[in-house]
């Protein structure tokens, strides 16, 4: 058997099959995922994007106020270019005063002026649906068209079946999306933006005097940092959680769910079974140097070759030793090279079934030689 390395010091031969390093655990059988209480759900590792279980993830269904995540990713992005500011003021419309009467709320006051930053915070702990219709208003002027700039945005994210109407999450026809966009929409945010990620595990909020608990219940309980709930009549009882575990995070969305309490159940045994039976390694890093390769006719001899994005995979617990890699690498590799231009192939297997493949490009920019340089190579390549 090879012997076992770190990743980064892996070094292959064109298209040898190497063992990828050892990391002590037992094989243990896993069992079907858990009987949850929920029309929809979904579980997938945050860093491989690993479906660990699921029931219907691509059916359209209403996600009640879990829309607010897509409503605060508009608004994370829309700060990050500088559009707003945190401490913008902005002035309460009648509208989002009235529309949010009977509904969660923050309790704002028509007419008053509040910060970005302290809407952001209303709308994300206390699921104020009159900060969301302000913040909506703030950036785009009206709801109708800020919907526009959350279909917008969803369209870049490759959210393929979601259509957003509103941003709060309130019944409206038409305005729908499924338990893995909101999958991949929670992915975004943490990824993304985890400066103000961090609200989402803040346990209360007080403003104008009332303080309000946050509405995840799971906070806290099973490593769980975020994200968001949700209710209607016709969506049900819905949560969106993220969790993390001795540096592994998974996300769960569980929807349509018969009561409060079942989400929670549901949502706390999804994420138990994929920290129980399943495990997650960085296998390479971007930029990481898997090889050494020989360059012809270049300014350089040899470069590096590795990936552009790190290389996380999930595999039931116990079977990371059986992993596999192998590469292979186009040659001859002649100068000019391009960091951008893709020169072989990583493949991972696992009981000879392939688990992830990876394009290779070079780490570095290779520009064609001297002319002595590229004569010289040309007479050693016939010795090749």
């Amino acid at each position: 058997m090879p012997s076992k390395r770190s990743p980064g010091a892996l070094l292959f031969a064109l298209c040898a099959l190497c063992t990828l390093p050892a990391v002590g655990s037992d094989l243990r059988p896993v069992p079907a995922p858990p009987a949850v209480q929920a029309e929809n759900f979904l579980l997938v590792d945050f860093h491989s994007n690993e479906e660990l279980a699921a029931k219907e993830p691509d059916a359209p269904i209403e996600p009640a106020s879990i829309t607010k995540v897509m409503t605060a990713y508009v608004i994370f992005r829309e700060l990050a270019a500088g559009n707003i500011a945190l401490q913008d003021t902005v002035t309460i419309s009648d509208h989002a005063w009235r529309k949010s009467m009977g509904t969660s709320r923050m309790f704002l006051e028509p007419r008053t002026q509040v910060t970005v930053e302290q809407l952001l915070q209303g709308m994300i702990i206390q699921s104020g649906n009159d900060a969301s219709i302000a913040l909506a208003e703030h950036v785009a002027g009206s709801e109708d068209t800020f919907a526009a700039l959350m279909n917008a945005y969803a369209a870049e994210l490759g959210l393929q079946n979601s259509n957003w109407l509103n941003s709060t999450g309130l019944p409206d026809k038409g305005h729908y999306t499924t338990a893995r966009d909101l999958v991949r929409l929670a992915r975004a945010v943490i990824s993304e933006f985890p400066d103000y990620y961090a609200w989402y595990s803040q346990p209360s909020y007080t403003y104008n005097g009332i303080s309000q608990p946050n509405r995840n219940r799971l906070l806290g309980d099973s490593g769980v940092d975020g994200m968001k709930t949700g209710w209607t009549d016709s969506a049900g009882y819905c949560l969106l959680t993220s969790a993390e575990r001795d540096g592994r995070r998974v996300i769960s969305v569980v929807l349509n769910s018969p009561s409060g309490r079942t989400r929670v159940a549901a949502s706390k045994a999804l994420l138990n079974y994929g920290f129980r039976f399943f495990e997650t390694h960085r296998l390479y890093g971007a930029g990481d140097e898997v090889t050494r390769q020989r360059v012809w006719k270049g300014s350089v001899e040899q470069i590096g070759i590795g990936l552009q994005q790190d290389l996380f995979l999930t595999v039931i617990r116990g079977r990371y030793e059986d992993l596999s890699a192998a590469m292979e690498i186009q040659t001859p590799l002649m100068a000019p090279l391009d960091a951008e231009q893709s020169v072989g192939t990583l493949t991972v297997t696992l009981d000879d079934e392939p688990v992830a493949e990876r394009p290779l490009f070079p780490l570095q920019k290779v520009d064609e030689g001297s002319l002595w340089q590229q004569l010289s190579d040309s007479v050693l390549m016939w010795f090749e």
